[in-house]
């Protein structure tokens, strides 16, 4: 009886442990299938049954106003390998074409060597992965098409394994340009966007959501569609790609160049408040200028003597002051209510005795505290009231995120209210006024008192087609009365040519505007601690005689020197010329394209290199021979009554001075010193005079000087 129980025990145990051996390799595959195999079920699943499955749209694209691609979805996907597909014939055909496979993927993928590639793909062969992951990285459409066209990669997935995962990335095809205007998305751009004009018109650019099953239909499993996605619209903004290059350059050369902290520059144009250009660069701790935040609309900071306009403007609406009215600015040191106001010159000895149009020309601090504080110390409502009339303090309202709602220009009351408050706040302190808002008030004064809302979205497209047009917006018809704002532009336009504000003009056109500079407050710390931070600005607009383009450009920065007119307004004329030559040059093209014919200025000099480029433009040229643009031709450039120009070439003799009166300095110096003599200049512009005649007997090694003008 025993021997027979105890047979019966060892089959029960024995079966027991069959049981045990089998529930734990049912655990461990489990723990494989929802380990190491959870993406590759994942993939099994989705080719069956669902339901109500989320198609999501293509997210508009952001086009700039030239018509160039500046956002758009771009495709990306992880590339990987199912060693069990296909069976033993894929094996077979995978070691065949193993070398070719790595080489093509050394080639698309230059980063890794071949070897690394067949090392890579042999350890996922041994472990048999279902989901091996072939190339780490995210990889373009582009390069994920050649590693399908490879041997076996060819072939379907369910036969040669290799298959992808598919992601939608935000792409910006001109990098960091203009990078927080156009704002970011997360990086799972199903979250949506994080910032700038993504965040603003979101909205508008997702598009709406699909939903669709799958169903057996004829042995074969479809997408069957129940909603179909909508994608989203695109937006043309204002942007223009080449003006934000010139202004996106030109900021970050002069921070590099003064070692400055912060950098904005803002383009708009005059009549339709359409920014063509925002830049906004901030010194990381690595020492590169990238953008971080959109200081252009957000930073509250005093504005310094730009604010000087819009006081004396309160002071001529009011009837107060003239143009020509004289103040006496002393010594460049006067004590205003128990504090010492100074000029910038005071160690000189300041300016005396001055009228109201040399006050804002010289940017007097003391001139424009005077008029105020003599005009408004009794009534400073009916000055801070004067300002919010010139639209100063007016909310702007912008479509892009994080702008500040409102400069911070406050009204006197008992308890915030001292006597040097009117005459500091008259010169730019203790208000704050973001760069934007500024740049607003001098356009408005640039289109003859009509203030408009800036803008940074022209229209909304859908499948080519125009569904909505962003119209200009007046945010006010009059900021003051025509009287007022002819007399404030005859002065700006004069604070350039005669004044402060040299730099920022131009040889080519009259600029009008305004310099800036202020010691930055450091909160509780005021003005005193540590190295002083300083605001340098220009803000205008050019052409003075019919403005196209208003522009502000603010920098901070770290110490002294610390000069608005050099500093910001050598970047304001930089912006200015190269926009104002682009503007010509579609100027040219619309003139030819219609019966008007316009004309540039250009210089005696090389004659082929003028044939160049009046070619290149389409201007009409009446020349003897055609030039050679690699082989200097000199010559005089005449402009002819029915608007083309003539091009006729002279004879240049090394044995004699050739006349170079009328040539620029580029042509002068490479002709003259091609010919053996050393050249001295003086001045700008054009070739004035030569301190050698032209004919005289040409020696070797003297030096010949030229003056420019």
């Amino acid at each position: 009886m025993l021997p027979i129980r105890k047979k019966i025990m060892n089959r029960y145990s024995f079966i027991i442990l069959v049981m045990v051996l089998v529930g734990l390799a049912i655990i461990f595959k489990a723990g494989i299938i929802m380990f190491a195999e959870r993406q590759y079920w994942h993939d099994v699943a989705d080719r069956f049954v669902k339901e109500n499955v989320t198609v999501r749209p293509n997210r508009g694209n952001i086009i700039s106003s030239d018509g160039q691609l500046m956002a758009s979805s771009l495709p990306e996907y992880k590339i990987y390998m199912d060693f069990k597909a296909g069976g033993e014939l894929k094996d077979s055909l995978l070691m065949l074409y193993l070398d070719s496979i790595c080489d093509g993927l050394h080639q698309i993928f230059p980063d890794k060597s071949k070897t690394e590639f067949k090392t890579h793909i042999l350890k996922g062969r041994k472990k048999g992965s279902r989901n091996y992951l072939l190339y780490p990285k995210r990889v373009s459409y582009i390069q994920y098409k050649e590693a399908k066209r490879l041997p076996v990669f060819n072939m379907s997935k369910y036969r040669g394994g290799f298959h992808e995962q598919s992601f939608n990335q935000r792409k910006k095809p001109f990098g960091s340009l203009a990078m927080r205007t156009l704002g970011d998305m997360y990086s799972d751009v199903s979250l949506g966007a994080k910032n700038g004009l993504e965040l603003q018109y979101d909205s508008i650019l997702k598009g709406q959501e699909g939903i669709t099953h799958r169903q057996k239909v004829m042995n074969k499993y479809l997408n069957i569609v129940d909603i179909p996605p909508v994608d989203g619209c695109d937006i043309i903004t204002t942007i223009d790609v080449g003006m934000q290059d010139i202004a996106e350059k030109a900021i970050i050369d002069q921070l590099k160049e003064i070692n400055g902290n912060v950098g904005v520059a803002i383009l708009m144009e005059v009549k339709t408040g359409e920014v063509k250009a925002i830049v906004n660069m901030t010194k990381g701790n690595d020492g590169i200028y990238r953008e971080v935040k959109n200081n252009a609309v957000s930073d509250m900071m005093e504005p310094g003597s730009t604010f000087k306009t819009a006081s004396i403007m309160v002071a001529l609406e009011d009837g107060y002051i003239t143009p020509d009215q004289l103040v006496d600015t002393k010594n460049g040191v006067y004590m205003m209510h128990g504090r010492p106001m100074k000029d910038h010159n005071w160690h000189r000895g300041g300016y005396g005795m001055i009228d109201i149009t040399n006050v804002l020309m010289v940017s007097s601090n003391i001139g424009v505290s005077r008029v105020i504080d003599e005009n408004y110390q009794n009534q400073p409502e009916k000055f801070v009231e004067g300002l919010y009339k010139l639209g100063l303090a007016t909310p702007l309202n912008l479509d892009i995120p994080g702008a500040a709602h409102k400069p911070n220009i406050r009204k006197p009351t008992k308890e915030n209210w001292y006597k040097t408050a009117l005459p500091w706040m008259s010169i730019g302190y203790e208000t704050q006024v973001p760069p934007m808002n500024t740049l607003a008030f001098y356009n408005a004064i640039a289109n003859n008192g009509v203030m408009v809302k800036p803008k940074f979205v022209k229209s909304i497209v859908k499948d080519g087609r125009v569904i909505e047009e962003i119209p200009t917006e007046v945010l006010n018809p009059a900021i003051a009365s025509p009287k007022t704002i002819e007399q404030i532009q005859t002065i700006l336009k004069k604070v350039v040519s005669e004044g402060l504000g040299k730099p920022a003009g131009s040889k080519q056109f009259h600029v009008s505007g305004k310099t800036g500079t202020a010691q930055v407050s450091k909160g509780s710390g005021g003005y005193k601690n540590g190295t002083m931070q300083y605001l340098v600005s220009f803000c205008g607009y050019f052409p003075s005689e019919a403005p196209k383009y208003s522009c502000i450009v603010a920098i901070q920065k770290s110490g002294l020197p610390a000069s608005g007119g050099l500093m910001a307004g050598s970047v304001f004329s930089e912006i200015a010329e190269r926009v104002y030559a682009k503007h010509l040059a579609q100027d040219l093209k619309e003139a030819k394209d219609s019966t008007a014919v316009l004309t540039p200025d250009v210089k005696h000099g090389n004659m082929a290199s003028a044939q160049y480029i009046l070619d290149a433009i389409d201007v009409e040229t009446v020349t003897t021979e055609r030039y050679d643009k690699n082989k200097p031709s000199w010559g005089n450039v005449t402009h002819n009554p029915n608007q083309n120009i003539t091009l006729t070439s002279n004879e240049v003799s090394d044995k004699k001075v050739p006349r170079v009166i009328g040539m620029g300095a580029k042509d002068a110096v490479y002709l003259l010193e091609s010919l053996g003599l050393r050249v001295y200049l003086s001045g700008m512009g054009k070739v004035k005079s030569q301190s050698i005649p032209p004919g005289n007997t040409l020696q070797k090694g003297k030096t010949i000087q030229l003056k420019l003008q």
